[in-house]
């Protein structure tokens, strides 16, 4: 598996929207995950960039990610919609 340097998080209420790719931009992963698997699923990857957008939770994912060593980044709905 490559490495992954940049995580797209799609925030929803009930089930998240993952995709991973690696420094070429190359997909790793995609996941669907519940809110209680989050930080779970977060807390096992290796630091990187997390973007996400910008909407009322974003902020408290953002603190969490940041809290497991994460970069967040807070995007424009206009900059998410191509992905």
């Amino acid at each position: 598996m490559s490495e992954i340097t940049t995580v797209g998080l799609d925030l929803a209420k009930n089930v998240f929207q993952v995709h991973g790719a690696d420094a070429r931009g190359g997909v790793v992963f995609r996941k669907k995950l519940r809110r209680a698997a989050v930080l779970e699923f977060f807390g096992k990857l290796p630091p990187c960039l997390v973007a996400m957008e910008a909407c009322g939770g974003a902020h408290f994912w953002g603190r969490e990610l940041t809290r497991l060593g994460h970069d967040v980044r807070l995007i424009p709905p206009a900059y998410v919609k191509p992905f």
